[in-house]
């Protein structure tokens, strides 16, 4: 494992007082409150569903301009889905440049999770490493045995168990 990992890196650092903490979460329940009207689905849902991509969504645009355009050729049952198309091509609109911001910090979120937990595990394995050279001698081996379980390799279910004496 040595020379693997850098000596105590802090690629990131993050300190959030108790008041940012509150502030935020009220934040996020603004966020909530206003978007309540998303939709959650399933993931076969999504799967199922008909989608408008970048290229489709041109087509939608022009066709729903084209019947607006032209009421005399669209039967009633259509033109009376028309305006909430049209609203639901608005909404699209609206919430595009949210969810752009949205995922932008959502990424740089997890981004920071990442890298914070990377300098904590860079200083865990060497403490881990520490213990395994110098900790015998101070009584450490218990501890050193039970943070180690986390690099054993899983017995195969093929071996069979060990007997007991």
């Amino acid at each position: 494992m040595k020379g693997k990992f850098e000596m105590a890196q802090s690629k990131a650092s993050l300190v959030l007082s108790q008041e940012q903490v509150d502030r935020i979460n009220a934040a996020l329940l603004s966020l909530e409150t206003e978007l309540s009207q998303l939709t959650a689905m399933q993931p076969f849902q999504r799967r199922r569903m008909l989608k408008m991509g970048p290229g489709s969504e041109v087509f939608a645009r022009r066709a729903l301009e084209a019947l607006e355009q032209n009421p005399d050729i669209i039967p009633p049952s259509l033109s009376a889905a028309l305006p909430g198309a049209k609203a639901d091509l608005v909404a699209v609109d609206q919430l595009r440049p949210i969810m752009d911001r949205l995922n932008r910090l959502g990424g740089r979120a997890s981004d920071t999770e990442m890298t914070l937990g990377s300098d904590v595990m860079t200083v865990a394995l060497e403490g881990y490493n520490q213990l395994k050279v110098s900790g015998r001698d101070k009584g450490l081996d218990a501890l050193r045995n039970e943070l180690g379980f986390r690099w054993k390799k899983s017995r195969r279910r093929s071996e069979p168990e060990p007997e007991s004496a």
